[in-house]
């Protein structure tokens, strides 16, 4: 293979630069064709005081490559450190978090022997945004996003990766029956593009029964897609099932940029000791030849690796005198897969990922959507202030702006008042709902006025609208 793909390898932290020499070793034996440039990142970037672990000439050379093969990194507990996971995939518009979950029966000890599911995550929206803020001394918030196009493109994303790759269904999980807008809006989504494809099987699970699912009877699912949280979350589960985080690959994909890593973190603990498995990353690094057009490559090398584990050749995380014939080093396994290259497995079903065309998968536009009537009809006004909710509604009646109405007054999203549970615990943070008609923002802003001259100052405001006459707002629980 003459022309030489560009690619930008960063060797982490902790276990980090040995798997990542360990899987360099196997791709260049292999024949793959990479022009590799190395950055630094993670925790000696963050130590020179660098908050979000990467350095501008890092930036730099991944615009210009476009493919990104990552060990594990350590990320600084609080002090306002920056995830650069999270950074790099939003910065990057990887908008799909793809997570092989593959069962290695009987070499790796599972109850599942023959699980084989994808894992496909939003990787941009949700509480990953990390929008925060403490509004009172007692309450904090964070915010969920989710939106239609981020939505579409990872519920489009999956279903045509479950037809580029021979599979059978896809699963829809959410938690629409508690957040009926945020995750209803998920779910919406997931059956519209869905009857594009009547090819494939479809199905959805409200977000914690599907867990308890992948825990109890994994080869039930095929294809998976969910939101950011919960996919991070079941896709740890999913991997732990298979029995070995440690041989979990990851890829995460935008338009046209992908970034490879292992699903294990730096393992601080042993590191230096050469001794950790270095298949999560190689994994890894075969998803990304795939992605790169390299797929005869990926070929070779995910079939020696199949057969080194065949052949009992393991790192001591799964070895078992019962199964294993030899007990290795990262090094050591590394030769293995080497020594067996060009030859295939027997005992597990060879793979053959063809010719390939380096484009990876090219969805449809975003559908165009219809502009919305959008009216304001109310505002939610968040106040810190101690009391009993009867007090407040007759402190706020007494400086009502003319054509509000103070519709409801809720504590933590229960409803307080009228009418409210005298069992109730009433933290600082209230929500006073005031509805009205012909409201424009000026209405709005008048009574924020009031409230401050009578010393109840807001901490929050969210403007209520309808759209086409449809709610764009839920009701308090007890409302």
């Amino acid at each position: 293979m003459s022309k030489k793909t560009p690619i930008t390898v960063a060797r982490g932290d902790g276990i980090g630069p040995e798997i990542m020499d360990a899987t360099l070793e196997i791709l260049e034996a292999g024949g793959a064709a990479l022009d590799i440039e190395h950055i630094e990142i993670g925790k000696t970037v963050y130590e020179r005081g660098i908050m979000n672990g990467i350095e501008e000439k890092a930036w730099d050379s991944l615009h210009r490559t476009r493919v990104f093969l990552k060990a594990p990194i350590t990320t600084p507990q609080g002090g306002g450190f920056k995830s650069l996971n999270v950074t790099v995939r939003k910065a990057l518009g990887l908008f799909a978090n793809v997570r092989p979950c593959v069962a290695y029966h009987p070499y790796v000890k599972t109850n599942f022997p023959d699980m084989d599911l994808v894992i496909i995550r939003e990787n941009e929206e949700d509480l990953y945004a990390g929008i925060e803020h403490r509004q009172t001394q007692d309450v904090v918030q964070s915010i969920k996003l989710i939106s239609r196009p981020g939505s579409e493109r990872i519920v489009r994303y999956a279903f045509e990766y479950a037809r580029a790759n021979g599979r059978r269904k896809v699963t829809c999980m959410a938690k629409d029956n508690i957040m009926k807008m945020a995750d209803g809006l998920f779910h919406n989504v997931f059956d519209e593009i869905g009857k594009e494809y009547p090819d494939i099987e479809q199905e959805f699970y409200i977000i914690d029964i599907g867990t308890a699912r992948i825990a109890a009877r994994p080869s039930a699912f095929d294809v998976i897609v969910t939101e950011n949280l919960y996919g991070d979350i079941i896709s740890d589960v999913a991997v732990e099932v298979t029995g070995s985080v440690g041989l979990g690959g990851s890829c995460n994909i935008g338009t046209d940029f992908g970034m490879f890593e292992a699903v294990h973190g730096s393992a601080p603990d042993i590191a230096g000791k050469g001794i950790a498995n270095p298949s999560g990353l190689l994994l890894g690094s075969i998803l990304m030849l795939n992605h790169i057009g390299q797929n005869p490559v990926a070929t070779k090398i995910h079939n020696a690796w199949y057969k080194t584990i065949e052949d009992g050749i393991h790192t001591g995380d799964i070895f078992d005198p019962k199964l294993s014939t030899q007990k290795v080093g990262t090094s050591d396994f590394a030769k293995a897969v080497i020594e067996r290259l060009g030859k295939k497995p027997e005992k597990f079903s060879p793979v053959d990922y063809g010719e390939g065309t380096g484009k990876g998968l090219i969805l449809p536009a975003l559908k165009t959507r219809v502009a919305e009537k959008k009216e304001l009809v109310g505002a939610d006004i968040f106040l810190d202030w101690q009391g009993r909710p009867e007090d407040l509604a007759e402190k706020i009646k007494a400086i009502l702006i003319k054509g509000m109405e103070l519709n409801t007054i809720a504590n933590r999203g229960v409803k307080v008042w009228p009418n409210g549970q005298p069992g109730t615990f009433c933290s600082d943070h209230w929500c006073l709902r005031f509805m009205g008609q012909n409201l424009t923002p000026v209405t709005v802003l008048q009574q924020l006025a009031n409230m401050e001259k009578a010393q109840l100052p807001f901490v929050k405001i969210e403007n209520l609208y309808t759209f086409d006459g449809k709610k764009g707002f839920t009701v308090a629980q007890g409302e």
